[in-house]
């Protein structure tokens, strides 16, 4: 779908390194906050406040690696991505070296913290390392091929986790190989489809009146006719009278909630680009601080474990483990909304990310002249 922007927008934007995307900072910042209420919420008795928070079960990771994916986009060049072989290679070691460290930091995390609940880091690494022979497909392609791949991708893992290989395979020390590819909670065949439809969109042009309105609308017609849908199989609990339902549902689920996540970023987009002047910045104003957090999104998500780690404790009576709870909740959201607001207003870059971009060689790319870009 060809971008409708001004040519002078993007001949700016070829012209610099890749800027804050707000309308994607936001999307972030609100895919951690789900994270946030998906790992310490305690259970209600009430059903109806229940339904409401198991928003925040499945689709926060599905948004995030939606804009970890438009990240991936924009950090290769957005629109116009380097045709040089010698600029993809350094792109594409960049993106290595960042993967390398973020498996290594998310194993370090689990071996030292034990938090409650699944980590993301290492996954989303192996997830960079499979994006690198893709992360420079023509912007069409990847968009078809990951739109394909997130319809069958969900399905064949939920097949092979039940597989007996890869049940054998999870009894051995080397779990977490399988664990990173189809078995565990945050399977890389499910992210990599939802990266490189994020990959395509920064390569359409986030900043295209066309290619947002396509997204939302795709996407809500994603969420509206595949959820409901999946609500229609049997349930997880009738796995063994319906076991073939349990495939079929992950894909739809899987589907229509990037469907909701792809919306939710157009939605965001239209409001920080689009709208009326004054609508645009009171939306900006308003979210400044779940912005600030979807701009640190390592140095947040981080310091979340290590608060969870730290918050553990056993429940009288019962003897059980747990870190649920409403203060910390609370706690969680407000402060990390004041910590990175402070951080980025006063300081800057989130510590982890300039860390990350450091040893990538990203500080020192960008500090180079930029090669003179052929007449369009």
């Amino acid at each position: 779908m060809p971008g409708s922007a001004d040519p002078g927008i993007r001949r700016a934007a070829a012209s610099r390194a890749p800027s804050r995307v707000v309308g994607v900072d936001i999307a972030r910042g609100l895919a951690l906050i789900g994270m946030f209420v998906a790992h310490v919420a305690p259970m209600v008795p009430d059903e109806g406040v229940a339904a409401l928070m198991a928003v925040a079960d499945e689709r926060p990771r599905l948004l995030f690696a939606l804009t970890a994916g438009i990240g991936l986009g924009l950090l290769s060049g957005g629109i116009r991505p380097t045709a040089d072989p010698r600029g993809r290679r350094r792109l594409r070691g960049q993106v290595a070296i960042r993967a390398i460290i973020l498996i290594a930091l998310g194993v370090l995390i689990a071996a030292t913290l034990h938090p409650l609940v699944f980590i993301i880091l290492d996954v989303y690494g192996v997830a960079f390392l499979l994006m690198l022979p893709l992360l420079f497909l023509p912007p069409r392609v990847a968009l078809g091929l990951g739109i394909g791949l997130l319809a069958v991708m969900p399905a064949l893992a939920a097949m092979a986790s039940t597989t007996e290989f890869v049940e054998q395979a999870r009894l051995t020390p080397l779990r977490f190989l399988s664990d990173w590819v189809v078995s565990g909670a945050y399977p890389a065949v499910i992210w990599v489809p939802v990266m490189l439809i994020g990959v395509a969109l920064a390569r359409l042009d986030l900043e295209s009146r066309v290619t947002v309105t396509v997204t939302g609308l795709v996407g809500a017609a994603a969420a509206f006719i595949a959820l409901p849908l999946a609500s229609l199989l049997p349930p997880p609990t009738m796995v063994a009278e319906a076991s073939w339902a349990v495939p079929l549902r992950a894909s739809l689920e899987t589907f229509g909630n990037t469907g909701v996540g792809a919306a939710v970023v157009a939605v965001l987009l239209a409001l920080t680009l689009f709208a009326a002047a004054g609508v645009r910045r009171a939306t900006v104003a308003v979210t400044s601080p779940i912005a600030a957090m979807g701009g640190m999104p390592l140095t947040i998500y981080t310091l979340h474990l290590v608060v969870i780690s730290l918050a553990k404790r056993t429940e009288p009576g019962t003897g059980a483990v747990t870190d649920d709870s409403w203060p910390l909740l609370v706690g969680l959201v407000v402060g990390s909304m004041l910590f990175a607001w402070l951080w980025r207003r006063f300081i800057g870059r989130g510590p982890l990310e300039w860390l990350l971009r450091w040893a990538s060689g990203r500080a020192r790319a960008d500090s180079r002249p930029a090669p003179e870009q052929p007449a369009a």
